[in-house]
């Protein structure tokens, strides 16, 4: 097993938080999400950055192990890495800053997919860090239920 590296380590826990941060900062008015109408089981408002950070540092420490790892096959596991990175960057602006609910939830689709073959190429070459990323699929399925609801509602 190789030495950890910590700065290689926060500054891949550093990119996912950041992209996050930044997505949330370009949606604008976030409040509005309040104003929706949403099923009843919907989480309360403060719980999404809470589990947001929690996600996006699994996500981080993941593709460190995925970076570290060596493996052939790592670059193209972290190019789907980084397009879902995207995908999830855009779906905030989507959803919040454009109120595209139905886009969104399309957009959502696209980025459950891209996890799902994510965590494929991450469990060839790390079991772990592909472990790492089932809460974050989880969170997405969820939200994509939530995402199609609020279209539905509203």
């Amino acid at each position: 097993m190789k030495p950890l590296n910590k700065s290689t380590l926060i500054i891949s826990i550093l990119i996912p938080l950041a992209v996050g941060s930044l997505s949330a900062f370009l949606s604008g008015n976030m409040s509005m999400y309040a104003s929706l109408n949403k099923p009843a089981f919907s989480p309360p408002t403060y719980i999404f950055p809470i589990v947001w950070t929690f996600l996006y540092i699994l996500m981080g420490i993941s593709s460190y192990i995925i970076f570290v790892s060596g493996d052939a096959n790592s670059t193209k596991a972290l190019k789907i890495y980084g397009l879902q990175l995207f995908f999830n960057f855009c779906w905030s602006i989507i959803f919040f800053g454009f109120s595209q609910y139905l886009l969104a939830f399309l957009w959502l689709i696209i980025l459950i997919i891209l996890i799902i073959i994510m965590i494929q190429l991450f469990y060839k070459i790390n079991p772990i860090a592909a472990y790492l990323q089932i809460p974050y699929l989880l969170w997405c399925i969820v939200a994509a239920y939530l995402n199609f609801k609020i279209y539905m509602m509203n």
